[in-house]
Parts: structure tokens; C-alpha cells; sequence
């Protein structure tokens, strides 16, 4: 199953846009997104630890559609603080959320993300060697942005170990992993980032400037192919597409766009999101009022 979905839900710059401002009574942006998506990737897991309580929430607030699932990104002590060993509290208290997830069936991916600065070396071998030791139980995809990974023994060892490989799209500079269709567990990724070449490795670039772009469709035509090879593969029985450029639900835009092309059929979208980008979204979605269309799940 190809399941498709943005990285995150809480921005202060989608209220107008993906959702209604103000907003009404009771209005749920989660359930909002699990309706119009079958996946959605964690990004509060990256900076903090989550709570059994909130996953337990999340879980409650998404029931409703049986096909969903959470991809969620490893706390960056294991991936960007490697200054020092990790403890065992910091390991435990990274299992509580995800665990939570897990047991419920609906943890499609855990992403292991680490940045372009990551080189492909003897001691960070090492160093995601036991990152994969340590939560072997989740299903594990790894993504890694320096093209020191582009390696055949690199993917053999994932294959080995059942861990998936995230297939990016990003700026390309000198050194950048460029884009790929790589299977090497049964969850097969993607990810695109956007393609700001002029603020991603600026270093006093916010994350708003570094992640702000739109996806034409003719960018993301390619990733439409890569996404069925992916699926095709025998090894694989999921694949997860996240759109990564959020600035202004563009990445929302963007998956909803990828959904149409991948299915060849129109689907609905907040209809705050259309008026917002009405020339970008016309052709992929459905009028509110269509007759006999289905609602969103």
C-alpha cells in the first residue's frame, strides 16, 4: 500500500490555509489531515521524546480511518547530539511514545534522520550500527543526505539488518545524495524536502526559509515513477511519500497533488488550501460540491 502524507501538522503559518481561521469549536487539525491522508510524519518526536499519553490521543483522534499510519522521526539524541554515549533513561524514555504506536499496529516507519554532515565512516558506521541495535524492534528506515552513503556494501547491510532506505529529494550541491528508487525492507520511503537551493546550507536560514518551495507537477512526475518502482519491489509491502516543504501547506499542497497523479483520480482538499493555490490545485481535486463524490474518510 502506497500511503501519502505531510511531515507534521502544527504550523502557525497554515491557520487560512490548510485550516480554517478562526478555527470552530472542537476543531481537530489531526483528524482533519488522518481525513484527507493515510499517513502523517511525526516531527515533535525529533526534538522531544512523546509521551504514552499523547500517542494514546493521537491514536483515539485518527481511529476513524483503519488505513492510517504514523511515521515518526528518531529523537535527535541519536541522531544529531553524538557527542557523548546515550543512557539508558534516554532510551526508555524514547520507547514510551513510540511503543504506544507500535503495539496499536499503527507505527508505519520510524525515520532515522541524520544530516548531510554525516559522513559514511568507520566510527559513524559504528555509531548506526547501535542506533539499529537498540530499536531493531521498530520498523527502522534510515535516511542520509552525503553521497560518501552511495555505496552497494551500504545497502547490502541495510537488506541484512531489515532496515528500509529513504529515498530523498533535495538541493543538490557537490557531495548531495541525489535522487533514487532503493528498496531494502519491506517499508520503502520517500521524502522530499523541497528544492531551496539558496537557503539550505545557509547557516543563518530559518527553517521556514529552508523549506519553503512548491512542487511543480512536473517535478514531481519523476517520484511518481520512483514511488511505483518501490512498490513493485518483492521485498516491499508499504510505501510512505511525505512532503517535507511545509512553509504554507505547500507540502500539503504537494501530497495531495501525488496522490492524484499516483492514482489518476481527483481527490478532495480543504477548500481554505484550493482558494489558496487555486491554480496549483485545480486540476488534482475535486469541487466541493461534485455530485456523488465521496466525502474525505
Amino acid at each position: 500500500m502506497i500511503r501519502i502524507g505531510p511531515a507534521g501538522w502544527s504550523y502557525d503559518d497554515w491557520a487560512g490555509i490548510v485550516y480554517p481561521k478562526p478555527r470552530p469549536r472542537g476543531f481537530d487539525p489531526l483528524a482533519l489531515l488522518a481525513g484527507y491522508f493515510d499517513a502523517l510524519e511525526l516531527n515533535t518526536s525529533f526534538y522531544r521524546p512523546i509521551s504514552r499519553r499523547n500517542a494514546a490521543l493521537w491514536l483515539e483522534r485518527t481511529a476513524f480511518n483503519p488505513d492510517f499510519r504514523f511515521t515518526a522521526k528518531l529523537w535527535r539524541r541519536f541522531t544529531h547530539e553524538r557527542g557523548s554515549a546515550w543512557t539508558a533513561d534516554e532510551v526508555s524514555n524514547t520507547r514510551e511514545g513510540l511503543d504506544t504506536l507500535h503495539e496499536a499496529g499503527r507505527l508505519g516507519a520510524v525515520l532515522v534522520q541524520f544530516p548531510w554532515s554525516f559522513r559514511n565512516t568507520g566510527d559513524n558506521r559504528d555509531w548506526l550500527d547501535e542506533v539499529v541495535s537498540t530499536f531493531s524492534e521498530w520498523p527502522l528506515v534510515l535516511e542520509v543526505r552525503h553521497a560518501s552513503w552511495n555505496e552497494p556494501d551500504v545497502f547490502v547491510e541495510l537488506a541484512e539488518r531489515g532496515v528500509g532506505f529513504v529515498n530523498i529529494d533535495q538541493p543538490l550541491f557537490r557531495h548531495s545524495l541525489g535522487p533514487s528508487a532503493r528498496a531494502t525492507s519491506p517499508v520503502g520511503y520517500v521524502r522530499v524536502h523541497g528544492r531551496n537551493f539558496h537557503n539550505w546550507f545557509r547557516k543563518t536560514a530559518s527553517a521556514m526559509e529552508r523549506y519553503d518551495y512548491l512542487y511543480p507537477a512536473r517535478e514531481l512526475a519523476p517520484w511518481v515513477e520512483r514511488t511505483k518502482e518501490i512498490a513493485a519491489h518483492p521485498r516491499v509491502s508499504d510505501v510512505y511519500v511525505v512532503t517535507n516543504n511545509h512553509v504554507r501547506g505547500k507540502g500539503v499542497v504537494n501530497a495531495l497533488m501525488l496522490q492524484t497523479m499516483l492514482t489518476g483520480r481527483q481527490v478532495h482538499a480543504p477548500e481554505t488550501l484550493v482558494r489558496e493555490y487555486p491554480d496549483t490545485l485545480g486540476p488534482y481535486v475535486l469541487p466541493p460540491e461534485a455530485p456523488g463524490a465521496p466525502a474525505p474518510a
